[in-house]
């Protein structure tokens, strides 16, 4: 197959400034009629939504807008206040710049800025990215097969134009999140499948995707090119290949943190090899005791590692703002959490008696928590969900165990309890859902010799590297 392109949700607002650094065909479609009209266009321009609902552009309303290059190797564009980290503790704004297309579409009474791209170019970008100047050869290599495995995996119908790979139609669904329930528990996740009209989005949510703000660097173009158009596949088909920033020495399954799916290749498994190149007996981390045990120690693993070479390699400047990766510590008292979880959930619990860990992944991250309060109990999940209902951004993972300081008096409920822990300790492991490549991990063999096979066969195991275009 030729190389496909990749549609990628930029940012969405009211107002989109942009500024075309050459020469673009603008294509469009008043919203007056089907008249369809072209003209060349350069410079500053502005994008609005109208009191209607409507894209005003160039004194005329709109129903398609797009800025198409005359010579796209010439020029590019830049779209002005693009938020980055969003919903992170690092989350800012600044200018991007990009090459391909600009596509500008109505969603929710705002504009989305959409940028079609080639899918090497694109992961030129992701992996600049996502990996610091440092990062070595071999780590570059496997993140570009990941990156280029998970995104092709998850473009609709990629599979099924292809001869020699078989359609999983539960990637094709665009359904949302499930919506939580009015009973004990609200389990729901977040999937890319929300985005229903371009293929990925630009940030963590995907993958983190700037265009070319930053420049490529020459080490980056040389495993891109190095491993063109190889994927992982696993049964006939791509492989759905994830990663995260600290997987905490050992490996979560997908059906922990998205649907009830089980993929071969993303298994139970300790972050680490001996010399025979086999990985140690996990232990079985989903029951509560062994669980507890993992997470309050700091067992020998790949990415535990203090190593600020290593450490530089994957993370950007704003992630090193981050200083515990393998196991960390947070504190809240009582008014902190319960003020946290009626914020972030909008459920007015009362104080909270406690957290209790209901059901673990095999990485002894929590899927299933009860939060139990004076007013009201309820069951939330999946990891996300608990994540971000126990932060005020996101909690580093939902491998965590819990201690309770003190008591302080609060008015008796129903039950009659009338005491309540003063202060709540979150114990925890790795940051990121753990699933598929732990980047920290990679970085740490990549800078023991071992080769980007070996390192795609440890995160993904069983899985086959194909070339697929």
């Amino acid at each position: 197959m030729e190389e496909p392109r990749v549609s990628v949700g930029i940012m969405s607002d009211t107002t989109i400034r942009l500024e075309l650094n050459g020469w673009y065909l603008s294509r469009g479609t008043y919203m007056s009629g089907v008249i369809t009209r072209e003209r060349v266009a350069n410079g500053p321009q502005e994008v609005s939504i109208t009191a209607g609902g409507r894209m005003a552009w160039d004194g005329k309303e709109w129903e398609q807008l797009c800025f198409i290059p005359l010579k796209e190797e010439e020029v590019d564009f830049v779209l002005k206040e693009v938020t980055i980290g969003v919903d992170f503790h690092w989350q800012r704004k600044e200018d991007q710049r990009f090459k391909g297309a600009l596509e500008l579409i109505i969603e929710q009474d705002k504009l989305t800025a959409v940028n079609h791209v080639l899918v090497e170019d694109y992961l030129t970008s992701v992996i600049s990215s996502e990996m610091s100047a440092s990062a070595s050869e071999e780590l570059l290599k496997a993140h570009a097969v990941i990156s280029r495995s998970w995104l092709l995996a998850n473009m609709k119908c990629i599979e099924c134009n292809h001869p020699e790979l078989k359609a999983h139609p539960e990637r094709h669904r665009c359904t949302l999140p499930p919506t939580p329930g009015e009973g004990e528990e609200r389990i729901r996740w977040f999937e890319r499948d929300a985005h229903t009209r371009y293929d990925v989005c630009a940030d963590d949510h995907c993958q983190r995707y700037q265009g070319i703000t930053r420049a490529s660097r020459e080490a980056v173009r040389k495993a891109i090119e190095a491993t063109r158009g190889q994927v992982l596949t696993s049964e006939g088909s791509i492989c759905d290949a994830r990663f995260s920033k600290c997987c905490g020495g050992a490996f979560e399954e997908f059906a922990t943190c998205w649907d009830n799916i089980r993929y071969p290749y993303l298994r139970k498994r300790y972050d680490l090899l001996d010399g025979h190149g086999k990985a140690p007996v996990l232990p079985d981390l989903s029951q509560e005791e062994e669980a507890d045990r993992w997470i309050r120690t700091a067992p020998e693993a790949f990415c535990n590692t203090r190593d600020h070479s290593i450490l530089s390699q994957v993370l950007n400047s704003y992630d090193q703002e981050t200083t515990d990766f393998y196991r960390w510590h947070v504190e809240y008292t009582q008014e902190e959490l319960r003020d946290l979880i009626f914020k972030r959930s909008g459920v007015d619990y009362g104080a909270i008696i406690d957290l209790v860990p209901l059901a673990r992944g095999t990485s002894g991250r929590l899927w299933k928590l009860k939060i139990v309060g004076t007013k009201q109990s309820c069951i939330i999940g999946k990891e996300l969900e608990i994540r971000r209902t126990l932060s005020a951004s996101h909690l580093y993972s939902s491998a965590f165990v819990v201690d309770k300081e003190g008591l302080q008096e609060v008015e008796p409920n129903a039950a009659g309890v009338s005491q309540v822990p003063a202060r709540f300790i979150l114990t925890g492991a790795g940051w990121g859902h753990g699933v598929g490549l732990c980047q920290i991990g990679a970085a740490v063999m990549g800078a023991r010799g071992y080769d980007y096979r070996t390192i795609l066969a440890h995160y993904f195991e069983e899985a086959q590297l194909t070339p697929l275009y």
